[in-house]
């Protein structure tokens, strides 16, 4: 099987570029050939690419020449896209489909109706924008100023009935995503869930994490991430606590960490991420938004470190009940984190449980026929594809 990849690459790397990755190598080691075509937004900084983006934004996209072109020089079954805003939108799925592929597009986030992705603002969820009702981001100026914003609302608008239109089956990450996408206007009959994929080797054979000597947080520093309630927790339970990353919320965070043991790693790279992972007694993720698959959490578990979440979008399903606390409770947060880190052997029960969890969702055998699922619902010929058998 011939397989095109689309996605418009953030301005800062993050889960979905990852997630785009491990896709790709997942397809090409069971044989299919994978192309990868890319925009970027790290381009549209200046006033020209500003109105670049604009201008696809409002007209629905661009490259559909560049798709379709490829679809028939090299034969392309499915043409899987990610991210396909401001640049691609669905005139390339227009094109690709006109070109003979079957189309598939993968959800990570709010974008179909959100300008901003997140669905998170003023310290809370948001979900005002609905269907193609995006005038809620206009009035609240969600992308900054009214121009702007304006731009966004009217490009979502426009391009939503024509991406549903235009593609064949959808992928979200969790079913808690799946459930709040189709109130918002998603077809849930044309929609699968599959969590974000990982290596064979991200899986630790057995847990460590009884012989851990801190708590741990990755991820990038926004008041959305809600890493300042386990800087709480950890001060108030007296348990060492490392946060990887950076972001404009480090400044607050060091103020509330004071004088407690919170040492800010800044950004580390997967070999030293890898390392301050595997040292970890436990990993927290009080997210404020809902997250779905976040690979923070996902390689946690695969490393067979225990993990405490937010009760938010697809964290509880991840991690599992017994795993995630409300946001709310201050008290709950200390005591399951001082717990932990008074019973060494239980980490190394919940990290070896938590390692089975992951595997059972994010294995490479389990990703690749999830995914072989979608293709052939989306109505792609999988009968003659390598890699089937």
């Amino acid at each position: 099987m011939v397989i095109l990849l689309l996605h418009n690459r953030y301005r800062q790397r993050g889960g979905e570029e990852r997630s785009v990755a491990e896709q790709a190598a997942l397809l090409r080691d069971r044989g299919h050939r994978v192309e990868l075509l890319e925009r970027s937004s790290e381009q549209l900084d200046s006033a020209p690419g500003r109105a670049r983006a604009a201008r696809a934004l409002l007209r629905g996209g661009e490259a559909q020449q560049e798709v379709g072109a490829l679809v028939r020089r090299l034969g392309v079954e499915v043409v899987h896209a990610h991210n396909l805003h401001p640049l691609f939108g669905f005139r390339a799925l227009q094109a690709a489909r006109a070109a003979g592929a079957r189309t598939v597009l993968q959800l990570h986030n709010f974008r179909l109706v959100c300008a901003i992705a997140v669905a998170y603002r003023d310290g809370a969820l948001c979900h005002r924008c609905s269907g193609r009702n995006t005038l809620p981001g206009v009035r609240l100026r969600c992308r900054g100023g009214f121009t702007e914003s304006a731009i966004y609302a009217a490009g979502l608008a426009r391009q939503q009935p024509r991406i549903l239109t235009a593609t064949d089956r959808f992928i979200a990450l969790s079913e808690a995503t799946r459930t709040r996408l189709g109130s918002l206007g998603l077809p849930l009959e044309r929609t699968d869930v599959i969590s974000n994929p990982l290596p064979q080797e991200a899986f630790k054979s057995a847990s460590e994490a009884q012989d851990g000597g801190y708590a741990l947080c990755v991820g990038r520093l926004v008041p959305e991430k809600g890493f300042d309630i386990a800087v709480a927790a950890a001060r108030a339970a007296g348990v060492p606590l490392k946060i990887a990353g950076r972001g404009p919320d480090e400044a607050r965070l060091r103020r509330l960490a004071g004088d407690a043991d919170v040492h800010f790693l800044g950004e580390v790279d997967r070999a030293e991420l890898d390392r301050v992972r595997s040292g970890a007694a436990v990993q927290l993720a009080p997210s404020r938004c809902e997250e779905q698959s976040p690979y923070a959490v996902l390689e946690a578990m695969a490393g067979a470190v225990p993990v405490l979440v937010s009760e938010l979008g697809g964290l509880p399903e991840l991690a599992g009940a017994g795993a995630s606390l409300p946001l709310a409770d201050a008290a709950a947060w200390t005591r399951s984190l001082a717990e932990l880190w008074s019973h060494p052997q239980e980490r190394r029960r919940q990290g070896n449980s938590a390692r089975e969890r992951a595997w059972a969702r994010a294995a490479p055998a389990h990703s690749y026929a999830a995914l072989m699922g979608v293709y052939r619902r989306a109505g792609a010929d999988l009968d003659a594809s390598p890699g089937t058998a």
